[in-house]
């Protein structure tokens, strides 16, 4: 799957850079030739900002927008992605780069502390009432170095092992560069049966782009096998 994936996210990649003029094709331009080589759909945000792929995994619809940050923790632009898997509803798994864990602590210590407000205070962005909410876990099967850049909360262990494999951790562990390093706010969780991304981007980082949406829709796939439905009954 992961080798497959990557084929066919390099050919999207040549692609849009032979189409580059000497003067610079602009960003959307670029993401949207590249989209139409993944038989994705393409829709440009209003007044040129951002845009918005679409398309499915194993039959399941996804989405990928980039537009300006819904989130404070996160600068300038964000990638935002999710999709409709319709897998256990029980089963939360959140996956966070270690700086960006460690900022919302010391946040949600200091606001709890300052202004005496719980993490049940609907203001919060959401992921910080996670880190109170869940446990982390942690299992040998994956690399050191994947746990020294990301950690993995989830409500149960099973449901944390089955949302990620060594495919999808060796994706998360090999941006490409100069892509986002270990500071840059990254976020993959699964919830009420869907999957979400979030992340920082830089506009016209088209090779990050491409390698966020082989991350989102492998991690799509991994819980489609090991959270499904189907395998409940």
């Amino acid at each position: 799957m992961f080798d497959r994936l990557k084929k066919v996210f390099a050919r999207g990649e040549s692609g849009s850079q032979d189409a580059q003029s000497p003067e610079g094709t602009s960003e959307l331009s670029s993401v949207s030739e590249w989209a139409g080589t993944q038989g994705f759909n393409y829709f440009p945000q209003d007044k040129g900002l951002g845009f918005l792929l679409t398309g499915q995994v194993r039959g399941k619809p996804w989405k990928l927008e980039c537009g300006s940050s819904s989130r404070d923790y996160i600068l300038g632009d964000e990638l935002r992605a999710r999709a409709e898997l319709g897998v256990n509803g029980d089963a939360a798994v959140l996956i966070m780069n270690r700086p960006l864990k460690e900022s919302l602590e010391k946040r949600a210590y200091a606001i709890y502390t300052d202004s005496l407000q719980t993490m049940a205070d609907p203001s919060l962005p959401e992921e910080m009432r996670w880190l109170a909410m869940y446990e982390e876990f942690g299992w040998s099967s994956l690399v050191p170095e994947f746990w020294e850049r990301y950690t993995v909360l989830a409500d149960q262990r099973e449901h944390a092992l089955a949302s990620i494999d060594n495919n999808l951790a060796e994706l998360l562990l090999s941006w490409p560069q100069p892509g986002p390093d270990a500071q840059n706010p990254f976020i993959l969780m699964l919830l009420r049966g869907k999957a979400y991304l979030r992340m920082q981007y830089v506009p016209g980082d088209i090779a990050t782009l491409q390698h966020a949406a082989v991350t989102f829709t492998s991690a799509c796939d991994v819980a489609l096998a090991g959270l499904g439905t189907d395998i409940l009954l």
